[in-house]
């Protein structure tokens, strides 16, 4: 599957995408995220708080039990403020 960062969680990664394939027992938005951290130091910091951080599937927003499993498309951004 192909993961998008934006913004901060980007910058912290380092990456802007990449595809993934992530073990099976991986099967939800929260449980991917928990597994990305595990990835090295750079996911580790940009995963540190997961309850910060949004995610849609295939242009969908979606919450953390969310399933990934189908899922071409999986995108992490911070919250949005305006002003």
């Amino acid at each position: 599957m192909k993961l998008l960062y934006f913004a901060w969680v980007r910058e912290r990664v380092g990456l802007a995408e990449e595809m993934l394939d992530p073990p099976a027992d991986v099967r939800t938005v929260g449980e991917l995220m928990g597994w990305l951290a595990t990835r090295g130091e750079a996911y580790a910091h940009a995963f540190e708080t997961p309850r910060v951080i949004r995610a849609a599937i295939d242009h969908a927003h979606v919450r953390p039990d969310a399933m990934i499993s189908g899922a071409r498309e999986i995108a992490f951004f911070p919250p949005m403020t305006g002003g």
